[in-house]
């Protein structure tokens, strides 16, 4: 059955339903949908596009506490490796997860915790690692040195991921939900991006020239040009030889932004306008600086478990870790409401979102298990970018997955990425964490923030998210119980800015009386269960795929398993009642609006 077909009888059964604001905003594919194969191949590398900017910048970012800065190849093989575990779990979480078109990516939730463990006393990079002349990339005892930091940051993350594991396939997630709002989430969010501001302050300060132009062109390509057109020849049957519209500038401005410095870098380096010596400032703007890498890089690569040592395990880690997990789990659940509302779905269900948070976990596992030095998560930017291209088809998601997975082996990619000069990526991250902050804010949306109470619990857990760290960072030895790995344990909680302001807001929001409504959770409610009214409109969308959900069906049992979608044959009345989160009341009036009982929880 083609895809028109598909959406006239889904039209058909669930159209009523739609307002007419809906009816404009409803996506051209929904989620069951098939494009045709070039709309397909098309919008999976947009996708892949989107994503990036982000998934290049983490393995760059950590080079730096790994002591990788001048070690450009094993920069280019950990981005080949995130962004090969990247398309894997993708294909896992739309096939057997959430089932939503929804991509997985590396998280900058571990980022911040990664680095304030490679900052502790024992992993502090050797000052010889700094000096480009003194690295000889190919010694052992180079080599020795940064895989003794991967591994210790592989079997941290493998073992945080294993409270997101539990946390999603024993369904506990709705319960961690209950007490985390926004006033949680708003202060967590936003201090991923706040606490870097050093690293991309270092890399745009490399050449401040260079870095402003990256970030203008990527404003002007994102928010002045997004809608401006680019006419490309095209063909069809009925049209022939024609012209078509192609909004360039709105797929990839972040691409095109980059692509443009990284041109005029090499212009500059060819014709010796920037500084050839290594002390000089612009130096790291030249695009012979990582020598030559692509070169030295092999065509084709595999990236496998254990590819860089067995792992270790850090307790100190294993905590901060667990609090970048905690932090990515709660953001992902958000980003699933929002994509199936993208995508023509109905609200997850339980079941969904249990399933979804635990294959994330899984994600997490097997990155730290193949060695990128991060976890995976949902992706915000590509949820966004299905309400730009109102293509919600959860096929195109998979196609990027595996496309994903392609570039991954393909190691003269990596190698090229791994070459983008230093002042150019800084630019970008500029304008990326400068987004994250934003969006992290934007969760106060829902709040009432001419509340003295919520003015007060935001205000104080930023501020003292940055000056607890900072102290700490500036005095070490003030953290001696005596233990060495307690005092390692506080070291990384108390210096992850993230996990300071994210457990002050956590316990202000719930200790402090306040209402509901003034809290931000009647709203967070309401966009969780309140948007019904889609062009899909059963469930049967997040049924595991491959008949094992009909498999099941008949199995009494699988009403106890919480990750299994059960269905009650008795009536599909009494199916829609076991879908609804428990303790929260629904009732229909007689015009069909639905209201959602606030007093019940």
């Amino acid at each position: 059955m083609d895809g028109d077909h598909q959406r006239g009888e889904e039209g058909k059964t669930y159209g009523s339903s739609c307002v007419t604001e809906e009816g404009r905003n409803k996506p051209t594919y929904c989620v069951t949908d098939v494009p045709p194969w070039y709309l397909c191949i098309f919008l999976a590398m947009q996708h892949y596009l989107t994503a990036f900017g982000a998934i290049t910048a983490i393995p760059l970012i950590l080079s730096e506490g790994l002591c990788l800065q001048h070690d450009s190849l094993t920069q280019s093989q950990l981005i080949n490796t995130i962004f090969f575990t990247s398309g894997l779990v993708t294909v896992l979480q739309v096939t057997f997860g959430v089932r939503l078109p929804i991509l997985q990516g590396g998280t900058f939730s571990l980022v911040t915790p990664a680095m304030a463990m490679l900052s502790l006393p024992e992993w502090k990079c050797p000052a010889w690692t700094q000096n480009a002349t003194l690295v000889n990339t190919s010694s052992p005892v180079f080599i020795e040195v940064w895989q003794s930091r991967l591994t210790t940051l592989q079997g941290s993350i493998m073992v945080a991921s294993c409270l997101q594991i539990l946390v999603g396939f024993l369904g506990l997630i709705g319960l961690l939900m209950r007490f985390i709002g926004p006033l949680t989430i708003a202060p967590t969010v936003s201090l991923i991006g706040l606490s870097l501001f050093d690293s991309v302050g270092q890399k745009a300060g490399s050449h401040w020239g260079i870095s402003a132009m990256t970030t203008v062109l990527i404003i002007l390509f994102s928010q002045y040009l997004r809608r401006v057109p680019v006419p490309v020849p095209a063909y069809s049957k009925a049209k022939k030889l024609h012209t078509s519209k192609f909004y360039i500038f709105q797929i990839m401005p972040i691409l095109l932004g980059i692509g443009v410095s990284w041109l005029v870098c090499y212009l500059l380096t060819i014709f010796d306008v920037l500084p050839s010596d290594p002390t000089q400032y612009g130096h790291l703007a030249r695009t012979d600086v990582k020598g030559d890498v692509v070169n030295e890089a092999s065509w084709f690569t595999l990236p496998y478990p254990g590819q860089w040592g067995m792992p270790a395990v850090s307790l100190a880690g294993v905590f901060g870790m667990m609090a970048g997990i905690i932090c990515s789990m709660v953001e992902s659940v958000g980003d699933y409401y929002a994509c199936a509302r993208l995508s023509g779905a109905p609200p997850p269900p339980s079941h969904a979102i249990n399933r979804g948070i635990g294959v994330e976990g899984l994600g997490s596992l097997l990155a730290g298990a193949f060695g990128t030095g991060n976890g995976t998560t949902s992706f915000s930017e590509n949820v966004a970018a299905l309400g730009i291209t109102k293509v919600g088809s959860r096929k195109v998601i998979l196609l990027s997955g595996f496309f994903m997975i392609l570039i991954g082996m393909l190691g003269k990619v990596g190698a090229i990425f791994a070459t983008i000069p230093t002042p150019v990526m800084g630019g970008m991250l500029l304008i990326m964490f400068g987004v994250i902050v934003a969006a992290g804010v934007s969760n106060l949306q829902s709040t009432d923030m001419n509340s003295s109470r919520n003015i007060f619990i935001f205000g104080f857990s930023i501020m003292s998210a940055l000056v607890i760290p900072n102290w700490i960072m500036k005095n070490p030895g003030f953290l001696d119980t005596g233990v060495k790995e307690v005092d390692q344990v506080l070291q990384i909680l108390l210096t992850t800015n993230m996990f300071v302001g994210g457990f002050l807001g956590f316990f202000l929001d719930n200790t402090i009386p306040g209402t509901k409504r003034e809290r931000g959770l009647l709203a967070q409610d309401k966009v969780h269960l309140g948007d019904s009214s889609c062009p899909l409109g059963t469930e049967e969308v997040y049924d595991l795929p491959f008949g094992i959900a009909s498999c099941l069906s008949s199995q009494s049992w699988v009403r106890y398993i919480p990750f299994c979608p059960w269905k009650d044959s008795r009536s599909e009345k009494q199916s829609e009642e076991n879908n609804m989160p428990q303790g929260r009341g629904k009732e229909h009036l007689q015009n069909g609006t639905v209201v959602f009982d606030e007093c019940a929880l």
